[in-house]
């Protein structure tokens, strides 16, 4: 293996430094932070607080502006809803036209989904590393997948950029696009995209440095919790779509 040369750097609360390097070097940013016993998540959670809150702003609004000109998007398989469903439909879509609806419960649901799920994934890998052999920390987890998360930055920027320009809110996020009917496969597609791909690639890097893993067990670590978060964000989005025609639009990464 081919030695990376760290060199000291004074300890930040806000090290905006590394934002550009974790993603261009990230090998070289994962050594750093191994050998750094402190906590540097901050900058990233911060950072990813601030895009989900303006996705959520921009998203917002763009749903307010076409609920007052009248305009509704229908569900994909609206054709096929009775006309007392149809009915309820757009009663309950007139009744979630304010501002908590559009802003506040949105708002609060994609922070805590965040935050929380920042964690229980930290913990899921801290854990399957440690299973695998690994040496790292949990305050080592919460660091890789706070810096590993910056892809989504991009995304929700992208996201916002997007939004400005077609006039209208996301209605099908990821690869949700390619499921037939929605549901359980829509859901798990809706999370599914290059970002995530980035993402997972950038876990894999974090924790096979961080936690002296080899390259195979990191891969099937990483993997395996991945696909279980994503299988049950998938369900949930799922049982919540059904029972109030709302499907959870903010993952937990």
């Amino acid at each position: 293996m081919t030695d990376i040369t760290l060199e000291k750097q004074p300890a930040r609360r806000f090290d905006f430094s590394r934002l550009l390097s974790t993603l261009i070097r990230p090998r070289r940013v994962f050594a750093e932070m191994a050998a750094e016993p402190r906590t540097t998540w901050l900058t990233p959670m911060l950072l990813l607080t601030l895009t989900g809150i303006l996705v959520i702003v921009v998203s917002g609004y763009l749903k307010t502006r076409a609920a007052s000109m009248g305009e509704v998007q229908l569900p994909p398989d609206w054709q096929y809803w009775s006309p007392d469903t149809q009915n309820n439909y757009m009663q309950a879509q007139q009744a979630t036209q304010g501002v908590t609806f559009m802003y506040v419960i949105p708002l609060v649901g994609a922070l805590i989904a965040l935050w929380i799920g920042w964690v229980i994934v930290a913990g899921l890998l801290h854990l399957g590393s440690t299973l695998l052999g690994g040496r790292g920390s949990m305050q080592g987890a919460l660091n890789i997948v706070a810096w590993a998360s910056l892809p989504f930055v991009i995304r929700d920027l992208l996201r916002v950029v997007y939004m400005l320009f077609a006039k209208h809110a996301i209605t099908s996020p990821g690869l949700s696009g390619f499921a037939a009917s929605p549901g359980f496969l829509a859901q798990l597609l809706s999370h599914i995209d290059l970002f995530m791909i980035w993402y997972v690639i950038l876990l894999v890097i974090g924790f096979a440095i961080a936690d002296g893993l080899t390259r195979g067990k990191a891969v099937a670590g990483v993997l395996t919790v991945i696909l279980l978060v994503l299988a049950a964000q998938a369900g949930l989005g799922s049982l919540t779509s059904s029972l109030g025609g709302q499907a959870v639009q903010r993952p937990f990464f």
